[in-house]
């Protein structure tokens, strides 16, 4: 079903974050808990500072290991050990990380993990650190973004600097627009890609012409994620994201139009009969030759880079201005665990993650000459005999580590990008709830029956699959059922006890 993994995140939020408020108030800074980071005469101790994260093998990352290592060595009297995980295994290994005797300093976070990381105490606030050994990532931040991160008013992690808003679009193939003399650039709304649809069915009527972001949401989920302020779950939702106004998305006129829209697609033939059970996305089809368009969470570079996977240069359509919230800017941190023995040797080599560009291109990209080169227009390429298949640093997750936008544009990315990415977060809507965080404790019972109705229905909705004439008042009376209006009313109270105590 379509929510089948946010879902299971909603549900690991719900049952942590009742524990925060407690959590907050009896942590105490790590500077205070761990005194023992000791000086020498003239000068820090030696440390080792460990970083753990998820990844593919890197064969050489033990040499970016070491030339990370020697310029912390130089500016901070600290070595760097990168500790990478397997991606199907990080959720198993940061639980024996933290609970074993594991050597851990810095973690990679986000959403439903970092609210439950900081309610087991497994993360240190970081507000003193940040004034004694962080004002270079203080200064890099708009206050309101680095504050977006807040629980209980303490600042437990730290967003990667990267995109942090997007807008609803959809991606279409440039080469079968062009072949079909199909112009999309006046195109502003759902409604209006249905000639384009139209006419490609015609002309190519064994193409997927529409298919899903991945292979666990729906068609829907990314445009409707981009549109509204989700409130962590979306379980009740701001679609106007202006106003503090909790409302159930799926009675919203926003909900029914999408959904409607979507099923009148299916009924004539734009999307696969079996979108609602297949793993096969829109990027699939399109590296298969046999998909026309898919939808997608945009941000500067997204045609180009989503281009780049699916072997083939796009074209996009935005269906909305682009729109700020707390899960756009937590979904990404690093935070400092409170296993660290010098925790402000951590925030000392953080800082310089948001602030020195060799380290971030290291970790970006690997070394110059070894695993890329630059260009004259200054974006870079691989080096001269590498490629894809035999790079031995190809790791490209430069938005996990500090500030992506010291790092240096790929070759198919604009020369400045990371300007207009700049511009881009400083441009978009910001949430009036950015920064609310909710406690679902008061009604985890009705939210559990949610989420088993939304599991009946989303997916078959948001596919286009489902009449939503016949289903979507079913679906709502089956969600009033559950609790809904209760669960609202909760997460109303909290939103305007929130804003009050601003």
């Amino acid at each position: 079903m379509m929510y089948k993994k946010k879902t299971v995140h909603a549900l690991l939020f719900m049952l942590s974050v009742c524990l925060v408020l407690s959590a907050c108030s009896s942590s105490s800074n790590g500077s205070e808990e761990k005194p023992g980071k000791g000086k020498e005469e003239g000068g820090l101790k030696p440390y080792e500072i460990t970083l753990a994260f998820w990844g593919d093998n890197q064969r050489d990352l033990g040499l970016v290991e070491e030339a990370v290592s020697k310029i912390t060595k130089e500016k901070i009297n600290a070595t760097i050990k990168l500790k990478r995980i397997e991606p199907a295994a990080w959720t198993q290994q940061k639980v024996l990380m933290f609970s074993g005797n594991d050597k851990l300093d810095i973690i990679f976070t986000g959403e439903n993990q970092y609210i439950s990381e900081v309610a087991q105490k497994k993360l240190i606030p970081m507000d003193d650190l940040l004034q004694t050994a962080g004002q270079g990532i203080v200064a890099a931040f708009d206050p309101d973004v680095l504050a977006a991160s807040k629980i209980g008013g303490k600042t437990y992690g730290i967003p990667s600097i990267r995109d942090f808003a997007s807008y609803p679009t959809m991606l279409f193939r440039k080469d079968m627009l062009e072949q079909n003399n199909i112009d999309v650039s006046g195109v502003k709304t759902l409604e209006e890609m249905e000639p384009i649809y139209k006419k490609m069915k015609a002309a190519r009527p064994e193409l997927s012409l529409i298919g899903k972001a991945s292979g666990g949401a729906s068609i829907a989920y990314p445009l409707l994620l981009t549109t509204i302020d989700p409130l962590s779950d979306m379980i009740g939702v701001l679609t106007d994201t202006s106003k503090l106004n909790v409302v159930n998305l799926y009675e919203s006129d926003e909900y029914a139009k999408f959904v409607s829209t979507l099923h009148e697609w299916y009924k004539a033939g734009y999307i696969p009969k079996d979108i609602a059970t297949t793993s096969q996305t829109g990027r699939d089809y399109m590296k298969a030759n046999i998909g026309f368009s898919t939808p997608n969470k945009g941000k500067p570079g997204i045609t180009t880079q989503t281009g780049n996977a699916v072997g083939t240069e796009l074209t996009e359509v935005k269906l909305a201005p682009a729109k700020m919230n707390t899960l756009t800017i937590t979904n990404a941190m690093l935070a400092i665990a409170t296993t660290s023995k010098d925790p402000e040797r951590a925030m000392m080599f953080l800082n310089l993650l948001y602030t020195d560009k060799e380290i971030v291109n290291l970790l970006h990209w690997g070394i110059e000459g070894k695993h890329y080169k630059v260009n004259e227009n200054g974006t870079i390429d691989f080096a001269d005999g590498v490629d894809a298949s035999n790079s031995g640093y190809n790791l490209r997750q430069g938005w996990m580590f500090g500030n992506q936008l010291l790092a240096y544009p790929w070759k198919t990315d604009s020369p400045d990008i990371w300007k207009k990415m700049d511009e881009f977060n400083r441009g978009a809507e910001k949430s009036a709830a950015l920064g609310f965080m909710y406690n679902p404790e008061p009604v985890k019972t009705e939210l559990a029956a949610i989420e088993n109705v939304i599991q009946q229905y989303a997916m078959g909705l948001e596919t286009g699959t489902l009449d939503p004439a016949e289903n979507l008042p079913k679906f709502n009376n089956a969600l009033k059922k559950a609790g809904i209006e209760k669960v609202i009313a909760e997460k109303q109270k909290q939103l305007d006890e929130w804003a009050a105590s601003k």
